[in-house]
């Protein structure tokens, strides 16, 4: 097989830039980089995309090489719950889950509609963040909440999947031995979440009906009741009380306004420490509540950003869960790779399986 046959195209599209990986026919990344869209600038994702194009084939790929081209998406709703080729069927499906990811949704959907005109006859497939989650039993997804909020999509759908499932994807070759029955697995970045993994099946999760709920994280406040939630919106005004809780809180608030773990854990003032040591105990008491989903736990694997490099943090979190009796043998770091599982996924449907 030569460098450029059967290349996939990963394309991650954002609010402010687009993020592109390339993978040959074997899953090689042989390039990544990102371009910057600007916001106010009509078809900044077209011109963001145009500027990839002429990235790859000045380095040898032509769109011609392309066997495809992969999409994360955040948020595939209740219906999209596997990866997929993209058609105007799916296209239409992300559109109705954008209320449920109305920061996200929008621009993955741009994303793929600049390449649709850009390439026309490109295939296109999509990876959804929520999809791995798709096993949760009901019991797990349900609120108690009414039926009609029921109707309009209130649930937990769970996200970061993409990373979970590269993760189960990764463990034998990571480890060298077969994935446990029963794992707990921790996404720790600036966006942070647990799952609670059953015969390679994501069973539970702490994320919910948005990426706001459960741990502690970079600059979103995680679980809180949602008494303070509508005191807060009713003072300040839902726009101020959404950004407060996605931008302001978390590390962020906790530590007088940094939110970089790395950095924390280099300061010594009681804030960053705060910060810190409340991370670590709602990432342990979060991963208990996990361990009652599993009904136990074969082994504990940490991926994302301060999983795979913040040993300590690790550790921390580690020490509180000793009564589970996992020993060092037992506890894994999988690097993620997203970007590779979004592309296995495309050529594992190009492939029929």
């Amino acid at each position: 097989m030569t460098r450029t046959e059967g290349a996939i195209l990963v394309i991650n599209a954002g609010s402010s830039s687009v993020k592109y990986a390339l993978f040959d026919g074997d899953m090689a990344e042989v390039l990544s980089g990102q371009r910057d869209v600007d916001p106010v600038v009509s078809g900044g994702h077209s011109a963001a995309l145009h500027d990839i194009l002429a990235e790859l084939s000045g380095r040898g790929f032509a769109l011609s090489d392309l066997r495809a081209a992969a999409h994360r998406v955040v948020h595939g709703g209740a219906e999209l719950t596997a990866p997929c080729r993209i058609d105007a069927q799916v296209l239409g499906q992300i559109r109705a889950a954008i209320p449920l990811a109305p920061l996200h949704n929008p621009h993955n959907l741009l994303g793929i509609m600049a390449l649709a005109e850009i390439a026309p006859d490109l295939p296109q497939f999509a990876s959804f963040d929520t999809a791995f989650h798709a096993t949760n039993p009901e019991v797990a997804v349900r609120y108690g909440v009414p039926d009609d909020w029921v109707a309009r999509g209130v649930r937990r759908y769970g996200f970061h999947g993409t990373s979970y499932q590269s993760l189960v994807a990764a463990f034998p070759e990571v480890t060298g031995t077969a994935l446990p029955k029963r794992v707990l697995a921790f996404h720790l970045g600036n966006g942070a979440s647990i799952c609670a993994i059953y015969r390679g099946k994501s069973v539970a999760t702490t994320m919910g009906y948005s990426p706001l709920e459960g741990l502690t994280m970079g600059t979103r406040a995680g679980s809180i009741d949602a008494g303070a939630v509508l005191d807060m919106a009713e003072m300040d005004g839902v726009v101020a009380a959404r950004a407060a809780l996605n931008q302001r809180s978390g590390l962020m608030a906790l530590s007088g306004g940094e939110s970089n773990m790395k950095t924390l854990c280099g300061r010594s003032d009681k804030q960053a420490v705060f910060a810190v040591d409340h991370f670590c105990y709602w990432a342990a008491r979060h991963g208990g509540s996990m361990i009652a989903a599993l009904q136990g736990v074969d082994a504990i694997a940490f991926t994302g950003g301060i999983g795979e490099n913040a040993a300590d943090v690790r550790t921390r979190i580690m020490a509180q869960l000793q009564w589970t009796g996992i020993c060092d043998g037992q506890i894994h770091v999988i690097p993620a790779q997203e970007e590779r599982q979004i592309a296995r996924n495309a050529q594992a449907l190009m492939s029929g399986k």
